[in-house]
């Protein structure tokens, strides 16, 4: 089965939401195979876009991943 998610985080100013993305672009390179991971930063915005063939458990799985990594982040900030 086909899935998409879309997650969107808005921070209190651009700056904060292009940490943020950076920090999760790494993420985007090391996704298992059928499963895509964009990372984009818009303005106050951090989007990103989960796209995979397969089990509803790998996506809430790898949602939990993205979210947990967003929250690291943040902390650092």
């Amino acid at each position: 089965m086909r899935m998409l998610a879309k997650v969107t985080c808005v921070y209190g100013d651009a700056s904060s939401s292009r940490a943020v993305a950076s920090a999760l672009r790494p993420d985007n390179f090391q996704a298992p195979k059928g499963i895509q991971v964009q990372t984009k930063q818009r303005g106050k915005r951090v989007v990103t876009n989960v796209e995979m063939d397969g089990k509803t458990e790998t996506l809430l799985a790898t949602l939990d991943d993205l979210l947990s990594c967003t929250s690291t982040a943040e902390s650092v900030l």
